[in-house]
Protein backbone atom coordinates (compact mmCIF):
# COMPACT_ATOMS: atom_id res chain seq x y z
CA UNK A 1 0.00 0.00 0.00
CA UNK A 2 1.60 3.54 -0.67
CA UNK A 3 2.11 5.89 2.09
CA UNK A 4 -0.83 8.08 0.74
CA UNK A 5 -3.09 5.46 0.68
CA UNK A 6 -2.24 4.25 4.22
CA UNK A 7 -2.89 7.94 5.55
CA UNK A 8 -5.93 7.97 3.76
CA UNK A 9 -7.24 4.71 5.51
CA UNK A 10 -6.00 6.16 8.38
CA UNK A 11 -7.80 8.94 8.32
CA UNK A 12 -10.91 7.25 8.12
CA UNK A 13 -10.09 4.36 11.35
CA UNK A 14 -9.31 7.72 13.34
CA UNK A 15 -11.65 9.71 12.41
CA UNK A 16 -14.49 6.70 13.32
CA UNK A 17 -12.95 6.28 16.84
CA UNK A 18 -13.00 9.74 17.65
CA UNK A 19 -16.81 10.35 16.39
CA UNK A 20 -17.96 6.98 17.62
CA UNK A 21 -16.17 6.64 20.97
CA UNK A 22 -15.27 3.07 20.22
CA UNK A 23 -12.41 1.01 21.82
CA UNK A 24 -9.54 2.08 19.48
CA UNK A 25 -7.39 -1.48 20.18
CA UNK A 26 -10.77 -3.08 18.79
CA UNK A 27 -11.60 -0.94 15.92
CA UNK A 28 -7.63 -0.74 14.81
CA UNK A 29 -7.20 -5.08 15.04
CA UNK A 30 -10.35 -5.30 13.14
CA UNK A 31 -9.96 -2.66 10.51
CA UNK A 32 -6.41 -3.58 10.09
CA UNK A 33 -7.10 -7.12 9.70
CA UNK A 34 -9.28 -5.99 6.99
CA UNK A 35 -7.54 -3.63 4.88
CA UNK A 36 -3.78 -6.41 5.84
CA UNK A 37 -1.10 -5.40 7.95
CA UNK A 38 0.41 -2.48 6.50
CA UNK A 39 3.17 -1.38 8.44
CA UNK A 40 3.19 2.60 7.89
CA UNK A 41 -0.53 2.43 8.20
CA UNK A 42 -0.34 0.59 11.76
CA UNK A 43 1.99 3.09 12.65
CA UNK A 44 -0.30 5.88 11.65
CA UNK A 45 -3.11 4.19 13.40
CA UNK A 46 -1.27 2.98 16.97
CA UNK A 47 0.74 6.09 16.88
CA UNK A 48 -1.54 8.76 16.83
CA UNK A 49 -4.32 6.74 19.42
CA UNK A 50 -1.15 6.42 21.52
CA UNK A 51 -0.01 9.69 21.86
CA UNK A 52 -3.19 11.23 21.49
CA UNK A 53 -2.66 13.52 24.85
CA UNK A 54 0.65 15.19 23.96
CA UNK A 55 -0.19 15.37 20.29
CA UNK A 56 -3.13 17.62 20.96
CA UNK A 57 -1.57 19.32 23.64
CA UNK A 58 0.79 20.09 20.50
CA UNK A 59 -2.28 21.56 18.60
CA UNK A 60 -3.70 23.53 21.53
CA UNK A 61 -0.76 24.95 22.25
CA UNK A 62 -0.17 26.32 18.59
CA UNK A 63 -4.28 27.42 17.92
CA UNK A 64 -5.26 31.25 18.18
CA UNK A 65 -8.57 32.42 19.18
CA UNK A 66 -9.43 28.42 18.86
CA UNK A 67 -9.77 25.67 21.04
CA UNK A 68 -9.04 21.85 20.11
CA UNK A 69 -13.15 21.18 21.25
CA UNK A 70 -14.21 23.77 18.47
CA UNK A 71 -12.06 22.04 15.39
CA UNK A 72 -14.15 20.31 12.98
CA UNK A 73 -13.30 16.51 13.43
CA UNK A 74 -12.21 16.01 9.97
CA UNK A 75 -9.60 18.75 10.40
CA UNK A 76 -8.38 17.72 14.32
CA UNK A 77 -8.11 14.13 12.88
CA UNK A 78 -6.13 15.14 9.93
CA UNK A 79 -4.16 17.52 12.02
CA UNK A 80 -3.24 14.86 14.49
CA UNK A 81 -2.31 12.28 11.65
CA UNK A 82 0.17 15.32 10.25
CA UNK A 83 1.67 16.04 13.98
CA UNK A 84 2.69 12.66 14.59
CA UNK A 85 4.51 12.18 11.50
CA UNK A 86 6.16 15.51 12.60
CA UNK A 87 6.65 14.61 15.93
CA UNK A 88 7.63 10.69 15.74
CA UNK A 89 8.47 9.66 12.25
CA UNK A 90 11.59 11.50 11.52
CA UNK A 91 11.92 9.84 7.86
CA UNK A 92 9.45 11.80 6.50
CA UNK A 93 10.14 15.54 5.23
CA UNK A 94 7.78 18.06 7.56
CA UNK A 95 6.43 19.48 3.78
CA UNK A 96 5.22 15.77 2.99
CA UNK A 97 3.39 15.76 5.78
CA UNK A 98 1.72 19.28 5.90
CA UNK A 99 1.17 18.63 1.90
CA UNK A 100 -0.99 15.17 2.81
CA UNK A 101 -2.50 17.00 5.02
CA UNK A 102 -3.95 19.85 3.28
CA UNK A 103 -5.04 17.13 0.83
CA UNK A 104 -6.98 14.88 2.80
CA UNK A 105 -8.66 18.24 4.61
CA UNK A 106 -9.37 19.34 0.97
CA UNK A 107 -11.10 15.72 0.10
CA UNK A 108 -12.65 15.30 3.25
CA UNK A 109 -13.69 18.27 4.82
CA UNK A 110 -15.21 22.12 3.43
CA UNK A 111 -13.73 24.56 1.03
CA UNK A 112 -11.76 26.47 3.97
CA UNK A 113 -10.45 23.02 5.94
CA UNK A 114 -6.80 23.12 3.65
CA UNK A 115 -6.10 26.83 4.66
CA UNK A 116 -7.01 25.82 8.60
CA UNK A 117 -4.67 23.02 8.14
CA UNK A 118 -2.03 24.27 6.80
CA UNK A 119 -1.96 27.44 8.93
CA UNK A 120 -2.46 25.57 12.36
CA UNK A 121 0.63 23.00 10.80
CA UNK A 122 2.46 25.92 9.68
CA UNK A 123 2.26 27.49 13.43
CA UNK A 124 3.18 24.38 14.75
CA UNK A 125 6.65 24.12 12.74
CA UNK A 126 7.68 27.31 13.17
CA UNK A 127 7.34 27.26 17.26
CA UNK A 128 9.15 23.80 17.24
Amino acid sequence: MKRHAAREKAFQLLFQIDMNEIVPKEAIEEFLEAEGADPFLRSLVEGVVTNKENIDKTISDNLENWTIQRIASVEKTVIRIAVYEINYLEDIPTSVSINEAIELANKYGDVKSGKFVNGVLSKIISAS
